[in-house]
């Protein structure tokens, strides 16, 4: 059990029997009250988000999530197909609210570790890094560059992301799943 001020971000927690990640948390105390901890909650089963006080004589029982190794197949009409990892035979559909946004990044082949509750796949965490090619980028425009300039370049999966200006197509470069953000070129 957690203690009201443990419940901190990135916790799962078991809250109205079902499985939650806590979003956000802020502990503080108004005027002469006891302290409490505001928290922002997504429910990893159907994505909705919610606010929660959690008080001192409060407690949270912390969710019991196994992780196993997943292979991404291919996508089709919002469904996403992965299969067990060694074990092809074991094929199963994930819909895109299950997912987190690094969705966008993957590509064949690629692993994830899926969340499991109760034996039950509730959820997909995908590699925080990921190497993919640019295959669309408008060319270089010399001119004020002095501090640093973007582009919109589309990398193999489909997404767009911000790139730096020496960025072409046919690189590849490293992005981070969670911001969507471009980190280096390899």
């Amino acid at each position: 059990m957690l203690e009201y001020s443990e419940i901190t971000i990135g916790k799962i927690i078991i809250f109205d029997g079902e499985p939650w990640e806590v979003v956000a948390s802020h502990v503080f105390r108004k005027q002469q009250r006891k302290p409490v901890n505001a928290t922002k909650l997504r429910n990893l089963i159907t994505g909705r988000v919610t606010e929660y006080s959690f008080h001192q004589s409060e407690k949270a029982e912390e969710a019991d999530i196994e992780t196993k190794n997943i292979k991404f197949i291919y996508a089709q009409k919002g469904d996403y197909w992965f299969h067990e990892e060694g074990d092809p035979s074991k094929r199963f559909a994930l819909k895109e609210e299950q997912m987190s946004g690094g969705v966008k990044f993957l590509k064949k082949d690629s692993m994830a570790k899926a969340m499991v509750f109760q034996e039950k796949i509730i959820g997909v965490k995908f590699p925080i890094k990921v190497e993919l090619k640019v295959i669309e980028a408008p060319p270089n425009m010399k001119g004020n560059t002095a501090q640093g300039g973007n582009k919109v370049v589309k990398v193999e999966t489909g997404a767009s992301v911000n790139a730096p200006l020496f960025i072409e197509e046919g690189d590849t470069i490293v992005i981070n799943t969670e911001n969507g953000e471009y980190v280096e070129r390899v």
